[in-house]
């Protein structure tokens, strides 16, 4: 029986100045994990977006509300699960927007549908939800596989 490894995990404050903290804890984990630099990319500005959005909307700007940032590492794909300490949030409740209709807001979780393949949300418990975005992807052959 395999056992796959415990998430790589990072709580942060609900402080706007972190984001550049999360992008670069889930880059790392995208690096170890072996995804290419389009992917990378991918994971990163989604996940970006995510922790925005709940700082911003779950949390209210409260830096007291803790955001936890999970990344676990599966052989074809990565997971990437935000803990926030909002109210219920109805994913399907967002419209698919049309990227060119002009309008403030709403741009984040059209940029996680396009760039990750698969998006939910669950509720946890009486307060807060689970954000869980999967980025597929084969690993990139290191150079001493490829000699």
């Amino acid at each position: 029986m395999v056992t796959e490894p415990p998430p790589w995990s990072l709580t942060i404050p609900s402080d706007l100045r972190l984001l550049a903290l999360a992008r670069a804890f889930v880059e790392a984990v995208c690096q170890v994990a072996g995804l290419d630099e389009r992917a990378t990319h991918a994971v990163v500005l989604a996940t970006d977006e995510a922790a925005n959005n709940v700082m911003r909307h779950a949390h209210h700007d409260n830096p007291d509300a803790p955001l936890t940032i999970q990344c676990l590492i599966h052989p074809d794909s990565l997971e990437i699960r935000l803990h926030d300490e909002g109210a219920p949030f109805d994913l399907s409740a967002v419209p698919q927007l049309n990227p060119s209709e002009l309008r403030i807001g709403g741009r984040g979780v059209f940029l996680m549908r396009k760039l990750m393949d698969e998006l939910e949300v669950q509720p946890r418990g009486e307060r807060g939800n689970t954000l869980r975005m999967v980025k597929l992807y084969r690993p990139v052959a290191s150079s001493a596989e490829g000699a």
